[in-house]
């Protein structure tokens, strides 16, 4: 069984039993959360589609650890003007663990 959720912004398909990082929600590590914005159910051949969500879905998730990305380096420059910047960025992001998937 699979899901199509979405979260911080962006859609992610999961199983149960797979981690998965994502935008950081402010959970305590060790919690459970519930991922209640399910956009589709899939089990074999079988698709449940929402409209835009499906009715009574949820996928329950324990937060496995919080933490940064790598370093994103950004470097931008102007030839024959004189102009360089450099600017760095680390996006954070929160672990997940999938537990189940309730259709």
């Amino acid at each position: 069984m699979y899901a199509v959720i979405k979260t911080g912004g962006k859609q992610y398909k999961v199983a149960a039993g797979e981690k998965l990082k994502i935008e950081q929600i402010p959970a305590e590590i060790g919690s459970e959360i519930t991922l209640d914005q399910v956009l589709a159910v899939g089990e074999g051949g079988s698709l449940k589609l929402g409209d835009p969500l499906v009715n009574g879905a949820a996928v329950m998730a324990t937060v496995v650890s919080q933490g940064r990305h790598d370093k994103v380096t950004i470097f931008k420059m102007r030839r024959r003007k004189h102009y360089q910047k450099h600017q760095g960025h680390r996006q954070n992001f929160t672990e997940i663990l999938i537990n189940t998937i309730k259709a």
